[in-house]
């Protein structure tokens, strides 16, 4: 199996970018290529995805073991020809003063080479000895060589060829012009997602352009062939489906508003003895028929606030289904759709209504990065380990207003902000909404406890009025 890690010398160096085109490329040639991610990331996946067509999937030092991290690329790198893992940050950067974390030690781990984007942007003669300092910071990081990107034209890319020639001696793989055809348009989490774009296809396929005209696609996937192949093989799946009787059924939220779900997520839910169907929160006006549970997972839904308001049927149907007893899980942008409404730029939507608080949108985050929580007694799903303290990651610029003073929390905040700063995960009824993101992994399976908890609450001879399996009689609410 054949891998490379992209990194680069620092963040917004345009990794993502040339990730993305060389996954293109690759999978233009004939070549097979599975795309990683390093972190918790949900846009990045999206392109990769989309570039490689095949599914993307995260490697987290904060939420998975070594072993763990090893097992799933070999998993799902086992049928490719090339395994793509773009890294996070610059190559030595994270969170642990010795780099335990960073994606340099990611690359170590599943022995990969790695391959250095560098913004070239004002740089000629200085490229050697950063170069140089990165060549000698880690001798063990195998570095296959380097792309510029950014480079203002060919004389900009004669004097950085020559300087590293002359000083360093490190490979160069490509030379990247300065274009805005390479501009993905960004906002304030970064790369809008592939879900919410129809150029999408038009973007990547104007990045692999640039890649098959300016790296050399052959020199890179020899860089890669020549890595020692040492990766574990996969650990037997257990198995963990938690029904015994018919599959309950999930309606998940997927569309342009809400797209942030990990595959594996996903696929425990489906494990655990889930069907999953989808709906769509802006054109969709009732959920799917018979359905016993519903995740809405994170998104932009304050971009989408207006179309969101505008489905009036659907935020009623959701709005008397969760009161009548449907359980449900919702995260981040799930938690914000949920609320009374939305406020952002000096408008303010109607949302769900089924939560007793009201969201605003800020200028800057008001939580953002790794968390650690603590369950509450509040806690409804069962299986848990109020001891533990469980990994999660939040990356929000909204807050919750005018919160009523009954509400339970889920969770305690041992580190993070959360909802208050020190607690997160709303309880009304059978629903669970918080600001954090959650991965089935380890010691904290929440797609199993999930699927556990919708399967104790259904009862097969009573449904809610929609057509939507509940526990409790039906109540009449306002529309909003």
């Amino acid at each position: 199996m054949r891998r490379l890690c992209v990194s680069a010398a620092h963040k917004s160096s345009g990794k993502t970018t040339l990730t993305i085109g060389l996954c293109a490329a690759l999978a233009g040639r004939g070549v097979v290529v599975q795309p990683f991610k390093k972190g918790p990331d949900y846009i990045d996946p999206m392109w990769l995805s989309a570039a490689a067509g095949r599914t993307c999937w995260n490697l987290d030092f904060h939420t998975q073991s070594n072993a763990a991290i090893r097992s799933l690329l070999a998993t799902h790198a086992a049928d490719a020809d090339v395994a793509v893992i773009e890294g996070n940050k610059g190559l030595h950067d994270g969170m642990d003063l010795e780099g335990s974390d960073s994606s340099a030690a990611l690359a170590k781990l599943v022995d990969a080479a790695v391959v250095l984007v560098v913004d070239t942007s004002g740089v000629t003669r200085g490229i050697a000895p950063l170069l140089a300092g990165y060549r000698a910071f880690d001798p063990t990081v195998r570095c296959a060589g380097v792309i510029l990107n950014k480079v203002a034209g060919p004389r900009h890319e004669s004097k950085l060829r020559a300087a590293i020639e002359r000083y360093v001696g490190v490979p160069v793989l490509g030379a990247v012009r300065r274009s805005a055809d390479l501009t993905i348009v960004e906002r304030h989490l970064g790369l809008i997602p592939s879900n919410e774009t129809l150029e999408a296809r038009a973007v990547i396929d104007r990045i692999r352009a640039a890649v098959e005209r300016e790296v050399d696609l052959d020199r890179v996937l020899a860089a890669a062939a020549t890595d020692p192949v040492s990766v574990v093989p996969p650990s037997p799946l257990r198995s963990s489906r938690v029904v015994s009787a018919a599959p309950v059924r999930i309606a998940v939220a997927r569309d342009a508003a809400f797209g942030f779900y990990y595959p594996d997520d996903l696929a425990a839910l489906t494990a655990a003895g889930a069907e999953v169907v989808s709906f769509d929160t802006l054109r969709d006006t009732a959920l799917p028929p018979d359905v016993d549970g519903l995740f809405i997972g994170g998104g932009f839904p304050e971009t989408h606030m207006v179309a969101l308001e505008a489905n009036a049927s659907l935020r009623v149907a959701l709005r008397m289904a969760l009161a009548a007893g449907l359980p449900a899980y919702a995260e981040c942008g799930g938690l914000m759709y949920l609320s009374r409404r939305i406020t952002w730029q000096g408008r303010s939507c109607a949302m769900v209504g089924a939560l007793p608080a009201d969201t605003v949108m800020h200028e800057r985050p008001h939580g953002r990065g790794y968390m650690r929580l603590r369950e509450t007694a509040a806690m409804p799903w069962p299986g848990g380990h109020p001891a533990l303290a469980h990994a999660a990651h939040e990356f929000h610029y909204s807050s919750l207003e005018n919160l009523a003073d009954t509400v339970r929390f889920a969770y305690d905040v041992v580190r993070g902000e959360g909802i208050t700063g020190r607690h997160d995960g709303i309880v009304m009824g059978r629903t669970l909404a918080t600001y954090a993101h959650l991965r089935s992994v380890g010691d904290w399976p929440w797609a199993e406890r999930f699927v556990a908890f919708i399967d104790s609450c259904r009862r097969p001879h009573h449904r809610t009025g929609n057509g939507n399996r509940g526990g409790m009689e039906e109540k009449a609410m306002p529309s909003s």
